[in-house]
């Protein structure tokens, strides 16, 4: 059920909208399977606009049928694939994160996930030219780290200001601001941030788990509903805007001990692509590695396990 919200189509005001509210219609199934010409005199509003807002949110809402061969040419002209800077993860995610498609980082505190978001933020900014949204739910997001990274690619200041204006921020710690957040991308912030840089073509939400996870959980129904909502707007938004979402997500062990994703087995049906980074600690010598990553890739059902190496 999508909740009733600000601004979702034209006419739907903060006034109507507690109106509706008071009428006890919370939801955009509640509005339009509504007695719409009763709710009008109780929410003193003309018949003609609330039928008008029930007809769009109806378009909004509702599936039609296309054929496959439509989908498959649409795929064909609309998918790209973004490299993330980083040849090894590129070769795991066959070419790198593609257009209309949810990846998922997952792994324990310190494993990398956060230094793997900024690390392609920067390469899309600075290499691809293109513009990126990062919704940074844990204040871990620091600018100096950004910046620096740009160092190590240009000493040109000018190059690394254009590149920082490329990226997009949103700090927000609840999951009530973030679909506040993706519905205000959605409706119009994608094209806004794309005026006087590249166009957006990635939305990264690190983390994900943060504000969702402390919602699950005993009998909090409400959470998981919010969880499914989340997955919607992220899905719709990569599909309708060709951009690559990708998101962290923490992890928790299973039964038997064994490391596994984080959000459950609802959630595990939603992104398309999920890599599991653990950090293993090698001996100091100055030819080892500083760190490697275990990566498991989940893709089509099939399990892959790969490793790649970062080294000082």
């Amino acid at each position: 059920m999508v909740v009733l919200r600000e601004g979702m189509c034209p006419g739907l005001d903060e006034d109507l909208l507690r109106d509706l509210r008071a009428a006890d219609i919370k939801t955009v199934e509640d509005l339009v399977s509504s007695d719409i010409e009763g709710l009008a005199q109780k929410c003193s509003v003309s018949y003609k606009a609330l039928f008008a807002i029930r007809r769009v949110l109806l378009a909004q809402h509702t599936a039609f049928p296309v054929s496959g061969a439509d989908l498959y040419e649409e795929l064909l002209s609309s998918t790209a694939i973004l490299s993330t800077g980083n040849p090894s993860l590129d070769k795991l995610l066959d070419s790198g994160l593609y257009t209309g498609e949810i990846t998922e980082l997952s792994g324990g505190p310190g494993s990398g996930k956060s230094q793997v978001c900024f690390g392609v933020a920067v390469h899309i900014s600075y290499q691809l030219k293109q513009s990126v949204i990062y919704i940074d739910t844990t204040g871990g997001l620091a600018a100096s780290r950004l910046l620096q990274m740009l160092q190590a690619e240009t000493s040109n200041t000018e190059e690394q200001m254009e590149a920082l204006q490329r990226i997009h921020v949103f700090r927000l710690f609840d999951v009530y601001a973030l679909l506040d957040c993706l519905y205000s991308l959605r409706s119009g912030g994608l094209q806004q941030a794309s005026v006087g840089g590249g166009s957006v073509k990635a939305v990264i939400v690190d983390s994900v788990s943060a504000v969702i996870s402390p919602l699950l959980g005993g009998k909090q129904n409400e959470g998981m509903s919010l969880m499914i909502q989340v997955a919607g707007a992220l899905k719709t938004m990569a599909k309708d805007f060709n951009v690559a979402a990708l998101v962290t997500n923490h992890v928790t062990r299973s039964g038997s001990g064994e490391v596994q994703p984080g959000l459950g087995v609802s959630w595990s049906h939603i992104p398309r692509t999920r890599i599991l980074l653990e950090r293993v600690e090698k001996a100091a010598a100055v030819s080892q590695p500083k760190m490697s990553w275990s990566v498991m890739e989940a893709m089509t059902g099939q399990l892959v396990f790969q490793t790649f190496w970062m080294f000082t």
